[in-house]
């Protein structure tokens, strides 16, 4: 099975609003809002690819990219 890798993670700031939908959706807490309550990746590291940010904003404002990473390969 493959799991996914972060390959980019985009947030527009001209199109966020501050809401914090995504923020609020993030499992693995990688989104917070600024000091001008703005979305930012601030532990991007942690992202898991889920792209519940990415569905959940309603400005159209973040934009995740995945690469699949194969696990396990096997050779006999």
């Amino acid at each position: 099975m493959a799991k996914a890798k972060l390959k980019t993670h985009s947030i527009n700031r001209e199109w966020c609003k501050g809401c914090g939908i995504c923020v609020e959706f993030c499992p693995a807490k990688v989104l917070e809002l600024d000091e001008h309550e703005k979305a930012v990746a601030a532990r991007l590291s942690d992202c898991i690819c889920c792209k519940l940010c990415e569905l959940r904003c309603p400005d159209l404002a973040i934009d995740v990219v995945c690469e699949k990473e194969k696990e396990g390969t096997s050779e006999n």
